[in-house]
């Protein structure tokens, strides 16, 4: 079980990240590469993502293990809530200080050791490659980062949008209970693994961790990549960072619009599409737009087999969002930056 311990000045400092991390994305979905399990949501990225890697998984599987412990070093994290892009993220991992490299890769050695994970000759050649990184050698950090970068362009840059509009329907729910209560529940909010005992936070986690913020508060940053149970840093004297699942109800995660774009002329749906803007649920949908609440949801149902909105239940109602593509409708077309 993670326990983490929320003062009172800790609940002032409570915050939720403005987007996805790239980071935190291509780590975690190189776990999801690897996991046969949730198939429905995660199926189609795997089938279009695997032949499109070369040797990125093999050097990528030094260092993060299917399961457990990775290095913190992986995912730099900056005060704020504004996540770091992926090109940050790979310079001030770069500049990743060679003393952490070294008492972070034997902290994994000694993990991977005691679970006895790999096969005595797998161990060797992940050792040869970790001894490598630990003496602060320019070219083995040089190699990982490029294997990051290689996989990031080919497992995560193509699906940003999707992750974005993941991310964003969470927060919007997030954003309702903070409105609606304060930081109490906001916290109470979070998704069905976590438990919010003031003072302490508890979540279903893989080992006993108990965390302290000290008055540091706490970043939330909610992921498209992570599954099941939330992630934290394993250095407690780091930024404390509480990265967790978004739901994936409702829409196939990475459901491309299709024929149904055609059914979208009309000025009430154009409408509906607007007053969605940055959330809301059916019942306010039906109010703002002037349409019946049977309406509301049949307008909301095409505008998101469409891919123009993101649907996501939240205990006995349902939160619409504007997902990037719909949000580059109502623009006239601009695009968004991906990371």
């Amino acid at each position: 079980m993670l326990r983490i311990h929320v003062s009172g000045w800790d609940l002032s400092k409570v915050r939720m990240a403005t987007g996805p991390d790239a980071l935190w994305e291509t780590i975690l979905s190189f776990h999801r590469l690897r996991d046969r399990r949730a198939s429905t949501v995660f199926g189609k990225w795997r089938a279009e993502t695997r032949p499109r890697l070369n040797g990125e998984v093999r050097l990528l599987s030094a260092i993060i293990p299917p399961r457990g412990y990775f290095p913190d070093f992986l995912t730099p994290t900056q005060e704020g809530s504004e996540p770091l892009d992926f090109s940050t993220g790979m310079e001030a991992l770069r500049d990743t200080p060679p003393e952490r490299l070294r008492a972070e890769l034997a902290l994994l050695g000694a993990e991977e050791a005691a679970v006895g994970r790999t096969a005595t000759a797998r161990r060797a050649v992940r050792a040869m490659r970790l001894d490598a990184l630990r003496e602060g050698r320019s070219e083995p950090l040089g190699r990982l980062i490029g294997a990051l970068r290689s996989y990031h362009r080919a497992a995560v840059e193509p699906y940003w949008p999707h992750i974005q509009a993941g991310v964003e329907a969470d927060r919007a729910v997030r954003g309702r209970a903070l409105l609606d209560g304060g930081v109490d529940e906001l916290l109470a909010s979070l998704p069905p693994v976590f438990r919010w005992r003031a003072p302490v936070l508890e979540a279903d986690y893989p080992v006993d961790r108990e965390l302290r913020l000290d008055g540091r508060g706490l970043l939330l940053q909610p992921s498209f990549f992570c599954r099941g149970t939330p992630v934290v840093l394993r250095d407690p004297l780091l930024p404390p960072v509480l990265v967790y699942p978004v739901s994936h109800a409702g829409a196939p995660a990475f459901a491309e619009p299709g024929p149904w774009l055609g059914r979208l002329l009309g000025k009430t749906r154009s409408t509906v599409l607007r007053t969605i803007g940055d959330g809301c649920t059916t019942s306010e949908l039906a109010r703002r737009a002037g349409v019946s609440l049977a309406s509301a949801s049949q307008h909301a149902c095409v505008l998101r087999e469409a891919g123009l909105v993101h649907t996501l239940r939240h205990g006995s109602s349902v939160l619409h969002t504007v997902t990037p593509l719909g949000g580059s409708l109502l623009r006239g077309g601009a695009p968004l930056a991906v990371s």
